[in-house]
């Protein structure tokens, strides 16, 4: 076991259409809980079934979307918190706040995982674009909403990225200060980085990265079908499974949630220029280390 140090603490509360720090305020952690946290669209449901096949030892029938919630969403009911709080299994929850807006625990184990903001925005466009009606009367009509709404997308992707971009990741929320405090966790004990590019690089490398993590051992005739259970296409075909609502929040359905998978896809719409100033602003926000760690995956 990793040696017990003061967790770092909470310093402000973070809320708006999609959460509300506040909800961490009563959770009750228990010493072998795991956290998933990402900005959004970085590879968190891929994180939250790899961490679900370690622990089932590769049961294809564990309902991720159903055991494993977004702690922090306002717009899950109060019944979801109670059945997590009753859970006798080890739990995996998520959340998508920045680490000085969490309350955390020494013992609990967290994994942060990122991904390169311009794959980041093309996920996060097909995500936003796919909200049916009802999850926006949803989001922004369910009372207690801190700031604006939730607005409608932007249609093209070029302008919506720009925006997100100069606006500290609006409509949704900053980018910079969400990947910075994560990173500055980065040599605690019970905090490991975990990186889109390196999941799609060697996924049964990284998952047992993560299983040594969370002190969890499979024998070795469970880790090729707990791997398989962890690919793109398997998940893609059972998205139902995943897909927070079985899909429902989406225009598609669960199909929709789970995309394409892939990076890149906005080197044939960002110009060079566009390209370059989000570069240089990571820098910026970041400082070189992290911006590089960001794009590539690689700490120097």
């Amino acid at each position: 076991m990793s040696e017990t140090i003061a967790p770092p603490r909470k310093t402000r509360e973070f809320a708006n259409h999609h959460m509300d720090s506040r909800y961490w305020d009563a959770f009750r952690f228990r010493d072998d809980d795991v956290i998933i946290s990402t900005y959004a669209k970085s590879g968190t449901t891929w994180t939250q079934q790899i961490v679900a096949q370690l622990i089932f030892g590769g049961d294809p029938n564990v309902p991720v979307n159903e055991i494993s919630p977004w702690w922090d969403m306002r717009i899950i009911p109060p019944e979801v918190r109670e059945m997590v709080d009753a859970q006798t299994h080890r739990r995996i929850v998520k959340t998508h706040l920045p680490a000085d807006a969490l309350v955390m625990s020494p013992r609990a184990k967290y994994l942060y995982v990122a991904r390169d903001g311009r794959d980041v925005v093309w996920s996060l466009y097909n995500h936003h674009t796919g909200f049916t009606d009802e999850m926006y009367d949803l989001f922004n009509g369910l009372p207690g909403r801190v700031g604006g709404p939730l607005p409608r997308p932007d249609p093209d992707i070029r302008s919506y990225f720009n925006t997100w971009l100069t606006g500290d990741g609006a409509p949704f929320w900053s980018f910079w200060e969400n990947t910075a405090s994560w990173w500055a966790l980065r040599r605690q004990p019970n905090v490991k980085l975990v990186h889109f590019n390196a999941l799609k690089a060697d996924l049964e490398g990284q998952m047992r990265e993560i299983a040594e993590f969370l002190e969890v051992e499979l024998p070795a005739d469970v880790w090729p079908r707990a791997v398989e259970h962890c690919t793109f296409d398997y998940m893609k075909a059972n998205a139902a499974q995943f897909a927070p609502l079985g899909g429902a929040p989406w225009q598609g359905g669960a199909e929709r949630f789970i995309n394409k998978g892939v990076n890149g896809r906005w080197k044939d719409v960002l110009t060079p220029a566009e390209s370059l100033a989000y570069e240089q602003m990571a820098v910026e926000k970041l400082g070189p280390g992290c911006a590089r760690w960001l794009m590539t995956g690689e700490e120097s």
